[in-house]
């Protein structure tokens, strides 16, 4: 798919839009380079087709690009984080 993942600032989330759906990744950023990550949620008629994991090497590398710590809250992230564990250094508890 070649449709950009948007970090939507206003409403906190970085949003992927897919046939008029979209699919997201809610967080929170904070000052002293944290980011958290809450929810992941993709559309049931998105689902089974990368969306999701997608969204969360998407949201993974802006975090290493900035240079933030992740807290990860999301079930569908810290699962990712575990099967993708260059990802772990990003995290704390």
């Amino acid at each position: 798919m070649n449709v950009p993942i948007v970090n939507n600032t206003e409403e906190n989330r970085f949003e992927w839009w897919i046939d008029g759906q979209v699919a997201f990744v809610d967080y929170a950023q904070t000052e002293d380079e944290q980011i958290t990550f809450y929810h992941t949620e993709v559309p049931p008629s998105l689902e089974g087709k990368g969306i999701g994991s997608g969204l969360a090497k998407h949201v993974l590398d802006y975090a290493q690009k900035h240079h933030l710590k992740v807290r990860v809250l999301c079930p569908f992230i810290k699962i990712y984080i575990q099967r993708h564990p260059e990802y772990q250094q990003l995290t704390f508890l």
